[in-house]
């Protein structure tokens, strides 16, 4: 996935915001409130765990990438709704790369 496909994403998921609750998927988690979206972001997360297992039996992997699809998504619904732009994300995994994860682990408060 492009940046530019994430920040207009992040358009959308902005422009969804003023939405009425009835007129959208996206509407209607926002309107449902910070808790509905946790729990979205956890029922995925889950899903991606679940998709992960099964392809270790059944060496299919498009089931991973579907379920790791949707976590995203639903995760970009969460930056929105506290105001936060993918690129912020973009910018902390870029201060991280090129630093041992284990040193990076060790440097956090």
């Amino acid at each position: 996935m492009q940046n530019n496909t994430l920040s207009e994403v992040a358009e959308v998921l902005e422009a969804r915001k003023s939405a009425t609750a009835d007129s959208s998927y996206v509407a209607s988690l926002y309107a449902k409130g910070l808790d509905a979206i946790l729990k979205k972001v956890g029922e995925e997360a889950t899903e991606v765990v679940m998709a992960a297992k099964d392809s270790e039996v059944d060496q299919k992997t498009d089931k991973v990438v579907y379920e790791v699809a949707d976590l995203w998504f639903h995760t970009l619904v969460l930056l929105a709704h506290k105001n936060l732009h993918p690129d912020a994300v973009l910018a902390e995994l870029e201060r991280r790369f090129g630093t041992s994860g284990l040193v990076e682990k060790a440097n956090r408060n």
